[in-house]
């Protein structure tokens, strides 16, 4: 009974900090089996380890074993100094408390992760299902039902064919992805982790389904956390018009959310026949620390659909609308996401590449 109890408080996964392999199937063949090991944290035998820091006689009582996987088992049997029994202990009940409370999760709190990676300046970030979950809490995310698309095998984005290629991928995985869910069971929520040049989080923005709940996610370079603030100021945004072209079927966007763009720095093909508006925040100065709550996020998307619009009124012979973005990771996606096909106009996607000497055409999106 022991046993039984032991597996179930453990959910059948590695219960050393960190490490988390599920003990019930194969790492490689996914076939079933046994492979977890009862562990005590006190040694029954005099000369184990941490025999001497045990207390009481019950040596095989569930309070003093822990499921573990071989090689978790031989780390902490082989350095008794470094996982003392108080460690081991704290790790026991960190990780019984979290399948307790997964496991209480409601079914209809669950939600399907759309996790996108791509490197961003060079560096690729890796987000783990641990932060995954602390982030969606008390929703409950499952990695086998995750989709993951990842885009550092591409060719560096100073190469043409890196956006029409990262756009490509994106888009067949996210119909993959939605196929799989529609076959296997109902998608009722979905979560987005993505981190990968703004471009390709507008396309993947462009790829979620308006049908389906979705909430988008920040990594917060203060806390490095996925999970949004629960406290803090929520920033409101606001559309001005920075000057009037001789062509009103020529419109240009600026939004400047996580940094400020100067019309100056803007490719000379944005002359004088081009109409210029700016989405900026209207209750803070842009820059990186700007999203710290959902809410704001929220603002950034009413005001930016109110924005589209309102262009498309003002200018009804632009088909096409040249943005340049500087927006934090769920704003880009945001921005594609909010895209009527049939109503709102194109967008042709700038990303300023400094190598390439500042702003630079990369895709369109919400083409017919």
């Amino acid at each position: 009974m022991t046993r039984l109890f032991l597996y179930v408080h453990a959910g059948g996964r590695c219960e050393f900090d960190g490490c988390n392999d599920y003990l019930l199937e194969h790492h490689v063949t996914k076939t079933d089996g046994n492979f977890a090991e009862m562990a005590h944290i006190f040694a029954f035998s005099g000369g184990g380890p941490r025999a001497k820091e045990r207390k009481g006689s019950d040596i095989h009582a569930l309070s003093n074993l822990m499921l573990l996987c071989p090689k978790c088992h031989k780390e902490i049997d082989e350095n008794p100094a470094k996982w003392t029994g108080s460690v081991l202990r704290r790790f026991k009940r960190a990780h019984e408390d979290r399948v307790f409370m997964l496991t209480g999760t409601s079914p209809d709190r669950d939600t399907t992760a759309v996790v996108l990676r791509g490197r961003v300046a060079g560096k690729l970030v890796t987000i783990s299902t641990e932060e995954m979950q602390a982030a969606v809490a008390p929703r409950y995310v499952s990695a086998r039902e995750a989709c993951q698309i990842d885009l550092s095998q591409l060719p560096d984005s100073n190469d043409p064919e890196y956006w029409h290629q990262g756009s490509k991928v994106i888009r067949l995985k996210m119909q993959r992805c939605y196929e799989y869910q529609a076959d296997a069971h109902p998608l009722r929520h979905v979560s987005v982790f993505a981190l990968a040049p703004i471009p390709l989080l507008m396309v993947l923005g462009a790829c979620l389904s308006d049908k389906v709940p979705t909430d988008l996610y920040q990594r917060h370079r203060d806390s490095e956390s996925w999970r949004w603030k629960q406290t803090g100021a929520v920033v409101n945004f606001a559309t001005t018009r920075l000057r009037m072209g001789t062509d009103a079927a020529r419109v240009a966007l600026l939004v400047a959310v996580s940094g400020f763009i100067a019309e100056q720095d803007l490719p000379t093909s944005i002359d004088d026949t081009y109409t210029v508006y700016q989405i900026a925040p209207s209750t803070a100065a842009p820059g990186t620390g700007v999203l710290q709550v959902a809410d704001s996020l929220r603002a950034f998307g009413s005001e930016y659909r109110q924005a589209i619009r309102g262009i498309v009124a003002a200018h009804p012979g632009a088909n096409a609308l040249d943005v340049f973005p500087a927006v934090p990771a769920p704003v880009a996606v945001a921005m594609g996401r909010d895209l009527l096909p049939k109503r709102d106009p194109v967008l042709v996607v700038y990303d300023f590449n400094k190598s390439l000497g500042g702003f630079a055409r990369t895709l369109e999106i919400n083409q017919p």
